[in-house]
């Protein structure tokens, strides 16, 4: 029996395929793509049926989001205290928090919802470095409650602010020595928690980390996704791996009804094994798990430093503006022993390197294990990037090393950075988009979700105008075509997953994955990209309207 073919008419069809970039029609059947064109030249295909629901609107590739985290679905079943509006899975607005009593209001709003005293109150979202000579502590946070745990993770997602019950409750005191335990001239805790040390927070996180392996946290992402026009995204290593947790993927992401495909790269950050090359093993094994919406077993992360706005990021010198400098993840030589296990597995790399001191090391590394393990075609990929320099760009290109950038923090925190981290010089090359393209360095654009929101046309938006919060535009030289940051959340970023073969153009052959926009990015006002409405997705052939 023949599959029946559906022709999808639309106003345009971008496909950023160079060979046949227009159509008016696009053919699919089984999921894939026949071809595009006129809805003549579609009836070489045979028999069809007419899908003209999308005749007034403008058909592009799904976005892929090549690096997120599917925990946000975790983070939205708890309130929201970040600086700026957002709106949760669920269409519930959620009004930005301008300022430290603001948080603490809302915090004691919440807290006064909560029936069982044990219960500790978590929160998510926080962003001091928009509260400057202000903190957000166990001295403020005692305000909210003297014998609740309070426990608020902030937006970058590598530190956390707790109250002193939970500290009293989690043995978190003077005697505790830790890498990332903030403490006062005295030596008391302050309640501030970075990097490793925010899993000491037991009382809370054991409770966070259940609703980020949640099937409903999985859930809440996808209609994310399909709300953003994205039809790829990844989990990029904050996922645990047991059976219960890989069961958990394969029931979500393999329904019909879940509206987007998946990968999932493979960290031992939330738990698993300690030896490198058990850690590769286990990485490769989840390939016996993989479908055509969930890929595991291909990808891998490891985590190098922290975050710039969060003052944990490793920069060169001469540093942050105060002088300080970040916090390294992993030791040199550890770093090393993991990738290598990985890189001899086949496995492909993801590294968080937000500080250029730490993108060298990354390079350094990476220049060792090819001399050691020469590999064609590994496509591991520096992640965030945010202070990569031309001389590392050039370096990366050299080792046919990708870059994803964190291109939204030009708007969430570019003022903060031009004042407040790294100075006017570094913030303008933040993101250096154009440098990486005059250096020959495959790139794509990401959104770190929870970070900031899901969605292509921000990223878009951001890498072509880079206008911070405020209205200013920072680093003007560093932006690039609307043409150029489109290919740079679609096919770009489907390279850096290996998958461009299938998804990333609108071509023959590959899957009928599409974003459905109300208007043409190519012909609005640049500055009106991230306001584009979209209408939702099409995923293997069906339709998926936003909510």
């Amino acid at each position: 029996m023949t599959s029946t073919t559906t022709v999808f008419t639309a106003k345009k069809i971008i496909t950023m395929n160079p060979g046949n970039p227009e159509g008016t029609a696009v053919a699919a059947r089984d999921g894939r793509i026949l071809g595009v064109g006129s809805l003549e030249e579609m009836a070489a295909w045979g028999p069809y049926e007419v899908n003209d629901a999308f005749a007034d609107k403008i058909l592009i590739p799904g976005f892929v989001e090549a690096h997120s985290h599917t925990i946000v679905g975790g983070f939205w079943q708890f309130p929201y205290v970040g600086h700026f509006d957002r709106t949760a899975p669920d269409g519930t607005f959620w009004q930005g928090c301008q300022s430290v009593a603001e948080v603490i209001e809302r915090l004691k709003e919440e807290e006064a919802k909560l029936t069982d005293p044990d219960e500790p109150l978590i929160a998510w979202g926080l962003d001091p470095i928009y509260f400057p000579g202000e903190n957000v502590h166990a001295a403020e946070l005692d305000q909210v409650s003297a014998t609740r745990p309070v426990y608020v993770h902030h937006i970058s997602g590598h530190i956390v602010s707790v109250n002193s019950a939970l500290m009293r409750r989690d043995g978190i005191g003077p005697e505790t020595e830790a890498q990332g335990v903030v403490k006062d001239e005295n030596g008391r805790p302050v309640g501030e928690l970075q990097g490793p040390a925010l899993f000491m927070a037991q009382s809370a996180f054991s409770r966070l980390w259940a609703a980020f392996n949640s099937d409903e946290a999985k859930w809440a992402f996808g209609h994310l996704a399909r709300n953003a026009g994205v039809t790829t995204a990844t989990e990029l290593g904050a996922s645990a791996f047991t059976p219960e947790a890989v069961a958990s993927w394969r029931k979500a992401v393999n329904d019909p009804d879940f509206p987007a495909r998946m990968a999932i790269a493979y960290s031992t950050r939330f738990g698993g094994p300690s030896d490198p090359q058990e850690m590769a093993d286990q990485a490769v094994s989840l390939a016996e798990y993989a479908t055509d919406k969930l890929r595991m077993g291909k990808l891998a992360k490891i985590w190098v430093d922290g975050s710039i706005q969060g003052y944990t990021a490793r920069i060169r010198w001469p540093h942050y503006l105060d002088g300080r400098n970040g916090l390294w993840y992993i030791a040199p030589e550890r770093f090393k022993e993991e990738w290598m296990a990985y890189h001899k597995a086949g496995l492909t790399i993801h590294i968080h390197t937000n500080g250029d001191e730490a993108t060298d090391l990354v390079l350094d590394t990476l220049e060792e294990i090819l001399a050691e393990a020469p590999r064609f075609d590994h496509r591991h990929t520096a992640q965030h990037n945010q202070l990569a320099a031309a001389d590392q760009f050039r370096r990366m290109a050299a080792l046919g090393m990708s870059a994803n950038m964190f291109i939204n923090h030009i708007y969430f925190w570019g003022d903060q950075h031009l004042t407040e981290t790294v100075g006017p010089e570094r913030a303008a090359r933040m993101n250096a988009l154009a440098t990486a393209q005059r250096e020959g360095t495959q790139f794509s654009v990401h959104s770190d979700e929870m970070v900031t929101p899901l969605g292509g046309l921000m990223l878009m938006w951001c890498a072509v105008n880079r206008v911070t919060a405020s209205g200013k535009v920072l680093g003007p030289e560093e932006r690039i075509s609307v043409y150029d940051a489109l290919k740079a959340v679609t096919v770009d970023a489907a390279y850096q997953l290996k998958m461009d073969h299938e998804v990333g153009t609108i071509e023959c052959g590959k899957w009928a994955d599409f974003a459905v926009l109300e208007a043409d990015p190519f012909e609005v006002d640049p500055m009106n990209l991230k306001d584009i409405p979209v209408w939702g997705t099409v995923l293997g052939g069906k339709p998926f309207p936003a909510a």
